[in-house]
């Protein structure tokens, strides 16, 4: 993985974020009867005709694809509980919402994979960009105060995708301060880092 591969990027590609994504579990409701999958990572089922059952997200995917179950999308992914989501967002401008942490990831499988078990699809895919645009500027403009006086900096509530990506450019920034830092720096009350260096958002989704 890129991440392991170059001790100096901490940062995974978006597929093998997505990658590690796969073992969260999903609900899926079965259309036929299957014995128990006895895995590596563990035992699933067995499986009855329309009793819902928890497996990962692979799993379902590869039962979907064979037409053995539909998936039940997660609550969190109602347009109810986006709408909530992206208000609550909007109007903290300093504070992160809670969401699943591999919430960008599963939202673009479940699209890709499952797109004709979500209900109101289209405004869901809609409120989750909104969401994940918010949050990437709120991301940017934390980046925007770090300066010579900064030693550490705390983002809670940030979802795998949004970690990766800002992680590196967190670390080699406040090394660039601490290596090439100076008097005149460090007196500086707002040495800021320029927006246009910073993010690249990942995939969007389709």
């Amino acid at each position: 993985m890129a991440g392991q591969s170059d001790p100096h990027l901490s940062i995974f590609t978006p597929a093998e974020v997505e990658f590690l994504a796969e073992d969260e579990l999903v609900e899926i409701v079965p259309n036929i009867r299957m014995d128990a999958l006895n895995m590596i990572c563990g035992d699933f089922g067995p499986f009855f005709p329309q009793i819902s059952a928890k497996v990962p997200i692979w799993l379902a995917v590869a039962l979907k694809k064979r037409g053995k179950c539909s998936v039940r999308p997660p609550e969190w992914m109602s347009v109810e509980r986006l709408t909530h989501v992206l208000e609550a967002e909007r109007e903290s401008p300093r504070e992160f919402q809670p969401l699943p942490f591999h919430y960008v990831e599963l939202s673009k499988i479940l699209f890709e994979k499952a797109h004709d078990d979500i209900p109101d699809i289209y405004m869901v895919r809609s409120l989750i960009e909104d969401i994940r645009d918010v949050r990437f500027h709120k991301v940017e403009m934390g980046l925007e105060k770090i300066s010579g006086r900064t030693h550490a900096v705390k983002l809670k509530n940030l979802s795998a995708m949004e970690v990766n990506i800002v992680r590196p450019f967190m670390v080699r920034a406040l090394q660039a301060f601490y290596k090439h830092g100076s008097p005149e720096m460090i007196q500086q009350p707002e040495s800021t880092v320029s927006r246009t260096q910073v993010l690249d958002r990942g995939p969007r989704l389709r």
